[in-house]
């Protein structure tokens, strides 16, 4: 059974960067697509980022364009996602998440995928 384990949270000041890493154990992540997910209090749980299976292919939502990448080390088993110029809004709670690819889904939606991490805490304060 795929388990996720996110690192790499915290608290960090308005404009500072941070790099949240998804790490898998049991099976090889090199098949699955993977996607990092945010929820903040009362919020529901949002799409930040997707990456394919060979990593030819990203995804992130408008509100992190530009502010934030996602990549993959398969020799690793691992998702990365890298989050610089930070605002006090993209605090939250972030998942990572991982399915094998389904053609024609979109995989920014929570719902596509079956196997979730815990949830790393990342705090924009200054």
């Amino acid at each position: 059974q795929l388990q996720l384990v996110e690192s790499g949270g915290g608290l960090v000041q308005p404009g500072g960067s941070l790099r949240l890493s998804c790490a898998a154990s049991e099976v090889t992540l090199d098949y699955y697509v993977v996607g990092w997910f945010r929820q903040a209090p009362g919020k529901e749980r949002e799409g930040v980022s997707c990456i394919s299976s060979s990593g030819g292919s990203t995804k992130y939502a408008d509100s992190v364009k530009g502010r934030f990448t996602i990549s993959r080390d398969n020799a690793k088993n691992t998702v990365y996602l890298q989050m610089n110029s930070l605002k006090p809004e993209d605090t939250a709670v972030y998942y990572c998440a991982a399915d094998p690819p389904i053609d024609g889904s979109d995989c920014l939606s929570p719902p596509v995928f079956g196997s979730w991490g815990q949830g790393t805490q990342v705090t924009v304060s200054s």
